[in-house]
């Protein structure tokens, strides 16, 4: 699922690398409608839990392109906001998951496919456009890893429905959403439990600034 890509350590990005974020941001945006109503119509979890990984990547964009501008304490905010929507994203695939199986709703394999090959598409496009700067700070570093796993996440999507067509069976679907889905809300607890950190080590840094000299 998303990757939780840390900010910028940088105050200088290299050139370009502001632009290629902008870029991966709308693709990535542009996709999670596509996915998001693709799950909808051919019934698939699995897509429904890609397009949450598109729009969780989104919101690390966002991140990355805002972070420059905001102090530690803000940038854990913001994290542990990521981090709590992400585990709550899993939690709704799952519970999807198991509404799709209580009903035996068999998802549409031609759809899954299809919208599956196009998000394998999407990322690798982000991915060749954020090659260059892998050698960067670890945020760029981290902003290319999840573009290049992202495209693997797409690939057990693309298996889920060649399973589903063969077996007619919505059980392919269904495991790789729990995985999805599994990663997700541990991904999301991580999140959180590294701002709370930013953020009491933000704390404890404003306090001591604060705090008066004496004599």
């Amino acid at each position: 699922m998303a990757c939780s890509c840390s900010g910028p350590e940088s105050q200088s990005p290299a050139p370009g690398f502001r632009r290629a974020l902008w870029i991966a941001l709308w693709v990535n945006l542009a996709m999670f409608f596509v996915e998001g109503m693709a799950s909808l119509y051919s019934g698939s979890v699995s897509l429904m839990a890609d397009a949450i990984d598109f729009f969780g990547d989104s919101a690390n964009y966002i991140l990355s392109l805002s972070v420059l501008s905001m102090g530690l304490l803000w940038r854990g905010r913001a994290a542990m906001v990521k981090g709590l929507t992400m585990a709550t994203f899993g939690t709704i695939v799952w519970a999807r998951a198991l509404w799709v199986m209580q009903q035996g709703i068999t998802p549409e394999p031609f759809t899954m496919g299809t919208v599956g090959l196009l998000a394998l598409v999407a990322n690798l496009c982000v991915a060749f456009i954020l090659f260059r700067f892998r050698s960067g700070d670890s945020d760029m570093r981290s902003v290319w890893l999840c573009s290049r796993n992202d495209a693997i996440s797409n690939l057990a999507v693309m298996a889920a429905a060649m399973g589903v067509f063969g077996t007619q069976s919505a059980w392919p679907d269904l495991f790789v959403a729990a995985i999805m889905g599994t990663l997700a809300i541990t991904a999301g607890i991580s999140v959180v439990r590294h701002a709370r950190l930013d953020i009491a080590q933000a704390r404890n840094r404003n306090r001591v600034v604060a705090k008066p000299e004496t004599g």
